[in-house]
């Protein structure tokens, strides 16, 4: 009985030694697997794009929001009392300096300038008449002499006083421009500083923008400008500054600055927003990044840059100093060099030493 005990057990040694065997391959093969997959894992290849870092004048802009104004914008006001009794230029219409806009009732003006005149001409003969006398035949008083001068010289001033209101019922464009509005019509009663009408001047323009107190140094009269308008599509604008204002508006903490524009066309109209473009400094061959190449960390900005290392491309992080800004560009003043192949997409996927490809330049 022990006998085949013994032999059965034999029998089963070596499956079980062969089972044990192949177990313990199958383990030693899963562990060289694992550590061939974690090896591979760890290695992070990032695609990037790039762009050849060259130097290049830079303009620092400060851009503002304008408005338009006319170049003269005036309510036309009557001079004379009196009852309108002609129309002479409609809404809309363009009107030269001195042309009539509409006309006041002056039948008893013109019956005082006839009267004036009348006794004008007569003191004026009186006079003559006593200065012959007293002068060359010394006839009459002096007392005479003199009432008759000062009479012809009071008549005279009272008819070129009342001339000159007579004029004045003739209300005139003190201005060439366009009247805009009016405000009476045949029959209006008005009185002096009433007004008639609305006459603005449209070439030029003037366009106005408040100026940042921070920029004070930085701005001055010539300074140029730049202006587009956006309902007038591509059309770019230059004209220096005209006037730069010598005080802050301490609600906007900001200064004014004014251009004049040339309107032959009238396309440019009083109340429209343009946007004004000023310079403020130029630097010669700057090293000039795209802002969003900048990366924010917690004492600055970096960017990123490839280099060839041990027959791989990797990405370096350089800390670099910010200078001044226009748009979406910046000029960076340290850290980075010209021929620098900085990295322009994909720069915050990356972290310094990550292995990169180069799957597109935008030189």
């Amino acid at each position: 009985m022990k006998n085949r005990e013994t032999k059965r057990a034999l029998i089963r040694l070596p499956a079980v030694l062969v089972g044990v065997a192949m177990a313990g391959c199958g383990a030693a093969q899963a562990d060289a697997v694992d550590d061939a997959l974690g090896t591979e894992a760890t290695v992070r290849v990032i695609n990037v794009e790039t762009s050849t870092v060259t130097p290049q004048d830079f303009v620092e802009d400060i851009r503002l929001t304008s408005t338009v104004m006319a170049n003269q914008d005036v309510l036309v006001a009557a001079e004379e009392s009196g009852v309108i009794r002609e129309i002479l230029l409609d809404k809309g219409r363009r009107a030269i300096a001195g042309d009539p806009i509409a006309k006041i009732d002056d039948r008893v003006l013109s019956a005082d300038v006839a009267q004036a005149r009348a006794r004008s001409e007569f003191a004026s003969q009186t006079w003559q008449r006593r200065k012959r006398l007293w002068e060359e035949d010394q006839v009459g008083s002096e007392i005479a002499y003199l009432e008759a001068k000062f009479a012809q010289e009071q008549a005279a001033a009272t008819l070129a006083g009342l001339e000159t209101r007579l004029a004045r019922t003739v209300i005139r464009a003190p201005f060439s421009g366009i009247f805009e509005e009016r405000h009476i019509e045949v029959g209006s009663m008005v009185s002096p500083g009433q007004s008639v009408g609305r006459l603005v001047d449209l070439d030029p323009v003037k366009v106005v923008a408040g100026v940042p107190e921070r920029y004070a140094a930085d701005v001055a009269v010539g300074a140029q400008a730049t202006l587009t308008f956006d309902v007038l599509g591509d059309e770019v604008f230059t004209a220096p500054l005209r006037y730069v204002g010598a005080t802050v508006d301490p609600q906007n903490r900001t200064f004014l600055v004014e251009v004049v524009l040339r309107n032959p066309d009238g396309l440019i109209k009083p109340q429209m927003v343009a946007n004004m473009s000023l310079t403020r400094r130029e630097v010669p061959d700057a090293i000039v990044v795209p802002q969003n190449a900048l990366v924010r960390v917690e004492h600055g900005y970096v960017v990123f840059v490839v280099f060839e290392q041990n027959e791989h491309t990797v990405a370096r992080a350089r800390a670099v100093e910010l200078g001044p800004t226009r748009r979406n560009l910046v000029v960076i003043e340290a850290g980075v060099e010209a021929g620098d192949q900085l990295i322009v997409v994909g720069q915050r996927s990356v972290s310094d030493g990550d292995r990169v490809s180069v799957v597109g330049r935008r030189d």
